[in-house]
């Protein structure tokens, strides 16, 4: 590990990035303030110099590096926490512990790539290890606790889901950067990764009085630490503004004493001024305010204008995502001649439908209609609710003892499962102007709510699709569901005319990419319509190749006095289940 540690790209090498430097090395000097979230787009530094931090990073127990261990997106619960040792078992007869990655991050840093993907097993286990600072396994027939104390770093690209919020507070400091760099940034960053690639030894040679330069400031930082103290109307002028940020709680202000603390110490100040404060709250509150920063009077919250349709926001468009479909002229008229216009999204409406895995896996009792294409995911390998349980690793503990004296084990047994299988819904809203009538759109958006909140009770992912316009467009792409969703639906606008047959091509063809990409994947599709469309789709029925993939629920909008019952045949077409707005309405009332 200490060779591969030499390897790593310089920290002090790398060019820009000012405020992740000193969030890691304020960390460094204190790791008791919870370590570092660092959110970025590709190409922003943020692995570099996370990897590179244990080169300038002290050990806490002396050691000449300080140990660096990555936790794989993939890992196993054993690789994390610790497990039996199978081949001691085998060879002694002796049950012993055999560390995991929390034990090889002791005293040093515990690295994340994509933290927000991580599986929520992984990270209940990450939660209580870092509030303690002690891994304690009780399990497979081992006892055995041992200290964890790290510095736990993670990056993440916004762009692929938010952070479950209980492991985004559990980070002391967080950093936002982006990927726009002056020309003189970029030449120096091109330039420097060239030599480090050509030559990787020379290269870390040249900045190794730099890195121990830099390790020796963060040692007499960490030392004088003890020393710093902070007055008490500072503290007080602290709890001022994580009250005016309205965080949740006083990990805010444990976390920014410390960081100001730990900013003094190395500055080399026995004493933390106004100044420290303020260098450091960005880094607290960028991942804890639930306010918006003071504007001026004159400033007022930038909103897509009513004239703006919703191809022309900036979505995440679906692959291979057509703009220019062929207009679908029977669904025109003087509703596809109409301006978009927004309406304000309506109080949420419960939605009687399956919201986890296990539910959409088995069938459904909540439909009063129930179409052939019920169970069509199954036979079309959309996902396997009876999959193998042995995916999830083999109990070997329990496989042994049951026959002590055979080996191999005569029967291998599997672990229990600690996660669902991965559930995706998947909205298809209708943004043409006829949705504006009697206020449907509206309600739409307040189906939409309530798939979202349970969604996101559930940690399961979402992604939103809107079709009018002669376009289809990602309202929300495919992402873990957020918190909140209320003023993204507010801003979506509806207008023009309803493309239905090419929306129902794009979700085909986007289902079968997710079902192809994510094994085991249970997607429910929601179609929300009024059916106004005169297109056909029976080549997407259950039993063809471009059917929908998973279950699939058409709930039909329209509202008016005299009903052209499209929706009900649309939803024949697809297989789908039906469910009326109306109905919903009067049970939500």
């Amino acid at each position: 590990m200490s060779s591969l540690a030499h390897c790593n790209f310089p920290f002090t090498a790398v060019a820009g990035q000012e405020s992740l430097k000193l969030a890691l090395i304020l960390s460094a000097i204190n790791p008791r303030i919870g370590g570092v979230l660092i959110s970025g787009p590709r190409g922003s530094a943020k692995s570099t110099l996370a990897r590179g931090l244990s080169g300038v990073m002290p050990a806490l127990q002396g050691d000449d590096l300080a140990p660096f261990a990555t936790l794989p997106l993939g890992a196993s619960e054993d690789r994390l926490l610790g497990a039996l040792d199978l081949q001691q078992v085998l060879q002694e007869k002796e049950v012993a512990f055999k560390p995991g990655l929390l034990s090889r991050a002791h005293g040093g840093v515990l690295y994340v790539d994509e933290v927000n993907l991580l599986s929520d097993h992984l990270v209940d286990q990450l939660l209580d290890v870092s509030a303690s600072g002690v891994n304690r396994i009780e399990r497979d027939g081992v006892s055995h606790e041992h200290e964890a104390r790290f510095l736990l770093v993670g990056t993440m690209n916004p762009d692929e889901g938010e952070l479950r919020p209980q492991l985004q507070d559990r980070f002391g400091l967080m950093v936002t950067l982006d990927n726009h760099y002056s020309l003189e940034e970029r030449v120096q960053i091109v330039r420097l990764r060239d030599e480090y690639d050509q030559d990787p030894k020379a290269f870390c040679d040249a900045f190794k009085y730099k890195q121990r330069n830099l390790k020796n400031s963060i040692q007499i930082a960490r030392n004088s630490l003890s020393k710093v103290r902070c007055a008490d109307v500072l503290r007080m002028d602290i709890a001022s503004r994580c009250q005016d940020a309205q965080v949740d709680g006083v990990r805010a202000d444990i976390v920014w004493v410390r960081a100001a603390m730990a900013h003094a110490a190395w500055r080399g100040a026995t004493t933390v001024s106004i100044d420290d404060i303020q260098v450091v709250e960005t880094l607290v509150l960028a991942h804890r305010r639930h306010n918006n920063p003071p504007q001026s009077p004159s400033a007022k919250p930038s909103s897509p204008p009513p004239s703006t349709p919703p191809s022309r926001r900036p979505p995440h468009s679906l692959p291979d995502d057509a703009q220019g479909a062929a207009k679908e002229s029977n669904s025109q008229g003087d509703w596809g001649s109409m301006q978009p216009e927004q309406q304000a999204t309506s109080e949420r409406i419960s939605v009687p439908i399956a919201h986890t895995a296990e539910a959409l896996t088995t069938p459904s009792a909540n439909f009063s209609e129930v179409t052939p294409g019920k169970q069509r995911g199954k036979t079309q390998g959309g996902y396997r609710p009876d999959a193998s349980v042995m995916g999830e690793g083999v109990d070997w503990f329990r496989s042994i003892i049951r026959h002590p004296q055979s080996w191999p084990p005569r029967q291998l047994l599997p672990k229990k499962r600690h996660t669902g299988l991965p559930v995706l819904h998947l909205v298809l809203l209708d943004t043409s102007a006829s949705t504006l009538a009697q206020g449907v759109f509206a309600n739409a958006k307040g189906v939409i709510l309530d798939i979202a909140q349970r969604a996101y009770l559930a940690r399961e992912q979402m992604a939103i699709l809107g079709f009018g316009q002669e376009s289809v467009s990602a309202v929300l792409p495919k992402v873990r569901a957020p918190k909140e969703i209320l003023a993204r639906l507010d801003e979506l606008a509806a207008g023009g005319g309803t493309p239905f047959r090419l929306a129902i091509e794009k979700v085909s063809q986007y289902l079968m990419q997710q079902h192809k990409a994510t094994t085991g994947l249970v997607s429910q599709t929601y179609i929300l319509t009024d059916g106004r469309t005169q297109a056909d789709v029976t080549d997407f029925s259950p039993t063809s190749n471009k059917a929908l993939l998973g279950q699939c629920v058409l709930i039909d909008t329209e509202n008016t006095p005299v009903k052209r019952g499209r929706g009900a045949e649309i939803a024949q077409q697809l297989g789908a289940d039906y469910l009326l707005l109306n109905s919903l309405l009067e049970t939500t009332s």
